[in-house]
């Protein structure tokens, strides 16, 4: 893990964020790249009148004041940071910012829904979410530690899952203990007997560059695949649950709608979502 992606908007979530993306860097010698959003229209930064230019001037140097001030963390201290100040608040550049870096990981705060403004409600991180090509990791707390004992990803265990999966074993692996593949067993037409739940894992495993000497598996039944991984974190007090995204959009996103998203809202733990 060389660079690690923190969108701020200097609330207690973003420092949340911060603190923990300064913990893994620190851990994995990394660079964090800090970036604040910029609310300012195409008409402002595009005019030429020395009024709107004036006005444009005055709001980064509040901007860049506001930024230095929110960096200034004892735990930031032997950190290699570089901020970065973006003019637009559309989320889908913390992707363009993350690719264009060759980063690793993105790490964002989240209230869940909420009605205030601001990049750390719930819908706005769920873009973060769904733009995203890395690995996001969505905080809602302080982090007491990022040492994390076991992490729980959701997985159907379908072959075109695999590289899903294969890509977020190499990242939790560096971040847990012990990580388990858990396969929820939905009912009505997903259903699946124990024996078709192994063989669909077996000839996963088969498939994958994955030893099955070294994946932790198990399976939960619920009504469906949020409370199945929620009900199974809080029973073994997982420390984090991950979950692979389809990065839908558009119609596709809303009939079909995103259980990482709903994820992210809903759940307390940190979550840590892969694209598919």
């Amino acid at each position: 893990m060389k660079k690690i992606i923190i969108p701020v908007d200097f609330s207690i979530h973003s420092e949340y964020a911060l603190e923990t993306g300064a913990a893994l860097a620190k851990k994995h010698n990394a660079e964090l790249i800090i970036m604040h959003m910029l609310e300012l229209s195409e008409s402002l930064i595009s005019s030429s009148s020395n009024a709107r230019n004036e006005e444009t001037a005055f709001m980064l140097m509040l901007a860049n004041k506001r930024f230095e001030e929110f960096l200034d963390k004892p735990y930031l201290e032997g950190v290699h940071v570089t901020p970065l100040i973006k003019h637009h608040k559309v989320l889908k550049e913390v992707s363009d910012v993350a690719n264009y870096e060759k980063a690793d990981l993105v790490v964002i705060g989240s209230r869940g829904h909420s009605e205030h403004d601001g990049i750390f409600t719930g819908s706005n991180t769920e873009k973060v979410v769904r733009y995203s090509e890395i690995p996001v990791l969505v905080v809602k707390s302080k982090p007491e530690s990022i040492e994390f004992k076991n992490i729980v990803m959701a997985t159907d265990f379908m072959e075109e899952s695999i590289s899903a999966v294969e890509t977020g074993l190499e990242l939790l692996n560096q971040l847990s203990e012990n990580v388990i593949l858990l396969h929820v067993n939905l009912p009505n037409l997903s259903f699946m007997s124990s024996d078709e739940i192994d063989e669909r894992v077996s000839e996963f495993m088969k498939q994958s560059q994955l030893d099955d000497k070294n994946v932790n598996i198990d399976f939960i039944a619920d009504h469906n695949v949020e409370d199945g991984v929620l009900s199974y974190a809080r029973r073994i007090n997982a420390d984090a649950v991950a979950m692979i995204t389809h990065g839908r959009k558009g119609l596709s996103h809303f009939f079909g709608g995103s259980i990482s998203e709903d994820l992210v809202n809903h759940a307390k733990r940190p979550v840590v979502t892969f694209r598919k």
